[in-house]
């Protein structure tokens, strides 16, 4: 369902992504998981057509993202670490615009509308303006307008940070509740999170993948915790300090 290939992204002579591959198979929750500034919002923004690449190839739903870029953005629902919204309108108006520039035919909005409060747990909230919403509650509103046209793809950058415990769990629980009908890509530096819902978990660092597998076949008896802090030691000191420089210009 996503395919990456050799992916590279340069920024003059520094380099924020080097030569990564990794594949998610359909239904499947995959956790791309790195330190901060470690390439990881670099990474989705150009699985999302957000940003092109130096080189390599993305694929999602066997669309190439770069030269079939309408197709295969239409397939994906994307929610980056702060979400997109308009904070003068209220989340019912909100989300009927954003199903309305995905390009959702009329007639399917008044149902898909319903759908994504539902499942989002916005109903009680519907009518009230998003500007005046918790932050657990705009993490619900930016992941109703992830799903609204109901893509196969969803993209989730760091969709629990800043949020209290209770708000963690509510979100942890919708995305899990995601899979099988989506295919998920959460991006994290947050371990548990990765350990609670995902299969399959990509390790990433100073902008070089160090480990891909399925959970249960890293772990092999040892916590995530142990795999990933081996993992990233595999990288040369100092490696992912710049790195960070880097991911924070791409910001």
């Amino acid at each position: 369902m996503i395919d990456v290939q050799n992916l590279t992204k340069r920024y003059g002579d520094l380099t924020a992504v080097s030569d990564i591959s990794f594949q998610a198979e359909s239904g499947q929750i995959l956790g791309f998981l790195g330190p901060n500034g470690s390439g990881k919002t670099t990474t989705m923004r150009i699985i999302t057509g957000f940003m092109p690449a130096t080189t390599g190839t993305v694929k999602v739903a066997g669309f190439d993202i770069f030269d079939e870029s309408f197709e295969a953005r239409k397939r994906i629902g994307y929610l980056p670490e702060s979400p997109p919204l308009y904070n003068d309108m209220t989340v019912t108006a909100y989300l009927r615009f954003v199903a309305h520039i995905k390009g959702m035919a009329r007639a399917d909005i008044p149902d898909a509308l319903d759908r994504a409060l539902e499942r989002c747990g916005l109903t009680e909230v519907a009518s009230r303006v998003t500007g005046y919403l918790s932050k657990g509650y705009r993490q619900r509103v930016g992941l109703a307008q992830a799903i609204i046209h109901n893509p196969s793809v969803l993209i989730l950058d760091e969709p629990t940070v800043g949020l209290d415990p209770q708000q963690i769990i509510g979100i942890r629980s919708l995305i899990k509740e995601l899979a099988g009908e989506h295919t998920v890509i959460l991006s994290t530096h947050i371990l548990p999170e990765v350990a609670q819902v995902c299969e399959k978990v990509v390790i990433i660092n100073a902008g070089k993948v160090v480990a891909e597998d399925m959970i249960e076949n890293l772990a092999q008896g040892q916590t995530l915790e142990e795999v990933f802090l081996k993992a990233i030691a595999q990288e040369e000191p100092g490696a992912a300090e710049t790195e960070g420089t880097v991911e924070e210009a791409a910001e």
